[in-house]
């Protein structure tokens, strides 16, 4: 079973375009024709891999099930299956968005809500 909740990594500019309604991608998201998402298992290490030593970068919290047929769970890094967006990430379907902070065991801490 998927989790209903997924995370985007972004930068305060891509923020900035969610924040004023939607967001068509970063780079390599338009590259690859969707949205990379991780689960909240591969925030981390998605994080450590493709932003390492960036700063300024938020993380947000995404409603898979708002999204509905727009995810596919596909098999991408290590053989582990991953949500991907096809279409634009909306302001209306993030739960929960903020500026990405590491727990003292370096695991990036989820966003919350309010």
């Amino acid at each position: 079973m998927h989790p209903k909740t997924a995370y985007k990594v972004l930068t305060a500019d891509q923020m900035a375009a969610l924040e004023s309604g939607s967001f068509a991608g970063a780079p390599i998201d338009v590259r690859d024709g969707y949205i990379h998402l991780s689960t909240a298992a591969q925030l981390t290490e998605t994080v450590d891999k493709h932003f390492a030593g960036q700063a300024d970068l938020w993380v947000a919290a995404v409603d898979l099930e708002a999204l509905g047929r727009a995810i596919r769970w596909e098999i991408s890094r290590g053989g582990a299956e991953f949500p991907h967006l096809y279409g634009r990430l909306t302001l209306e379907t993030v739960i929960a968005y903020g500026p990405i902070e590491h727990a003292d065991d370096g695991t990036v801490r989820l966003p919350v809500a309010g």
